[in-house]
């Protein structure tokens, strides 16, 4: 009977313990830890931690919210006390146990996640100043190019002032960079002179852009012994004419590995590993550079007189000249119709007779930057070699000795469009 007893008391104690426990439901939700990457402008990590129900409204053994909180200031040094803990009295020990391990775990995930957080943000605030840095508009650099605005030419100034020493004059068409700009006056650099003009008589910005796009010239350089200039962008093409090594002509466009230039007057095409293409506007000339040449103006006008006195009906070039002049017919307009090589003609006479220029055929032809062959070398090529057109030697008698179909032209080019008198090829203004 003794026995029956004990087993049933042990029944009943096994009993007690299985209600107690099941009116104590415990519940776990297994700490859900999300991390979620972001770009360089805003990294985050985020733990949520283990919850349980209240254990107030529900009897549930419970870690909230506020003890991850906890723990993560405890680990600051906090005394233990400072920690909330909600666990149901009738919880067993091993519950308990549970409690302060699930405790402890949250505490190692928000040190570990408040740590990388840290890290993570200067990161991510590193990162977003350089991407602010890298989204900064390009503010483009204003244009320092100024053109001349006047019919004729300008006076610069060694100071900004009207009473100034003359240094240099800039011609119309002509340009350079600004150094310094005030209300009334700019301070440039074109060519080797260096002075003040007012502004009234300047172009400035996107309107000497246009001017400088407009009378600016393409000239190609060549690179190599002989270049042939061919009739298409294509090595089998026929052969319009050869370049000897620096030898320079104008250049149209360029077109890929090709380049459309202007040969004699025609439209050739020259291999762009060959050449230098330079882009180009007429700058000014010194005070030294002009007196320079006037004193070789009037010496050659006296030579000129000399030589009208003693022959009264020559005229007044000479067969240099005139060799010259039919030369840069031929290399301007060789392959144009007669009446384009002698409106060519017609325009360098024009300078001559014209106050604004030098008042002969050779200074006019050789001016710096006013006709692309004078530089190159192709017309001392044609005068030495005696290979020019029979043609253009016509035309440039016929100019000399004032034949003009062009009025008043001082200027051309290839037609591109320009308001002036078109003539084969070439427009006149």
């Amino acid at each position: 009977m003794k026995t029956n007893c004990k087993k049933w008391k042990y029944l009943l104690c096994i009993t007690a313990v299985t209600t107690a426990f099941a009116s104590i439901p415990f519940s776990t939700q297994a700490a859900d830890t999300q991390v979620r990457l972001m770009d360089h402008t805003d990294k985050k990590q985020e733990t949520t931690s283990d919850k349980m129900n209240s254990a107030e409204d529900k009897g549930q053994s419970t870690v909230t919210a506020a003890d991850i909180l906890d723990v993560a200031v405890l680990s600051a040094g906090i005394p233990d006390g400072a920690v909330s803990m909600a666990v149901n009295s009738d919880a067993s020990e091993t519950v308990g146990e549970n409690h302060a391990s699930i405790v402890n775990h949250a505490a190692d995930i928000v040190s570990d996640s408040t740590q990388t957080h840290v890290s993570t943000k200067g990161e991510a605030l590193s990162a977003f100043a350089k991407g602010m840095m890298v989204l900064q508009p390009k503010i483009e650099p204003e244009s320092t190019l100024v053109m001349a605005r006047v019919n004729e030419y300008v006076n610069i100034r060694l100071d900004a002032d009207q009473d100034s020493e003359k240094v240099g004059v800039l011609y119309k068409d002509c340009g350079g960079d600004v150094l310094e700009k005030n209300d009334e006056w700019t301070k440039i650099k074109s060519g080797d002179v260096t002075g003040w003009i007012k502004n009234q008589y300047l172009y400035f910005g996107k309107e000497a852009e246009e001017l400088a796009r407009d009378v600016g010239v393409l000239t190609a350089y060549s690179e190599t012994e002989t270049l042939r200039v061919r009739k298409e962008p294509s090595l089998d093409a026929g052969i319009v004419g050869l370049l000897a090594d620096g030898q320079a002509v104008e250049a149209i466009a360029e077109e890929g590995d090709w380049v459309r230039v202007s040969y004699e007057g025609e439209t050739g095409f020259v291999s762009s590993e060959y050449v230098r293409v330079e882009f180009g506007i007429d700058t000014a000339e010194s005070m030294a550079a002009i007196r320079e040449r006037e004193e070789a103006e009037r010496a050659r006008a006296a030579e000129a007189q000399s030589r009208k006195v003693q022959q009264k009906e020559a005229v007044l070039a000479s067969a240099t000249e005139l060799e010259i002049l039919a030369a840069l017919i031929q290399c301007e307009a060789g392959g144009e119709p007669y009446e384009g090589q002698v409106a060519v003609g017609a325009v360098v006479m024009n300078r001559v007779r014209c106050g604004g220029y030098p008042n002969n055929i050779t200074d006019v032809i050789y001016a710096s930057g006013q006709f692309v062959p004078a530089s190159g070398g192709r017309m001392e090529s044609l005068i030495l070699n005696k290979t020019t057109k029979a043609s253009c030697i016509q035309a440039a008698q016929e100019a000399i000795n004032g034949a003009c179909n062009v009025g008043d032209a001082l200027h051309f080019r290839r037609n591109n469009g320009r308001d002036g008198l078109v003539i084969g090829n070439h427009v006149f203004w």
